[in-house]
């Protein structure tokens, strides 16, 4: 299972559970939220760790924007396209 699909399987699973959504907003608050969030989905089965977080996200945004025009500088600017992370949240937030 690949990073996007974790993420969209523990969404999934915290909008219909609202213990665990608490959990993963907890982990917002912690010194390294990051590394709290990857934690909590380690704990939970979901191999995620932070490095492959980011490069999951900076691979998706490469493949994006080598898909636009060529991937040269009139691509256009893809904001947001590359943190999967921060995205979760967006995400879980509005299920609030």
């Amino acid at each position: 299972m690949t990073i996007p699909e974790m993420l969209d399987e523990l969404l999934r699973k915290a909008e219909q559970d609202m213990e665990l959504k608490k959990q993963f907003l907890e982990t917002k608050k912690q010194e390294n939220p990051l590394s709290a969030f990857c934690g909590k989905c380690r704990e939970l089965g979901y191999p995620i760790y932070e490095m492959e977080l980011i490069g999951a996200g900076e691979e998706f945004y490469a493949a994006m924007k080598r898909s636009t025009n060529g991937g040269g500088e009139n691509s256009p600017v893809l904001e947001g396209e590359d943190d999967f992370y921060s995205a979760f949240f967006v995400s879980l937030e509005r299920s609030l």
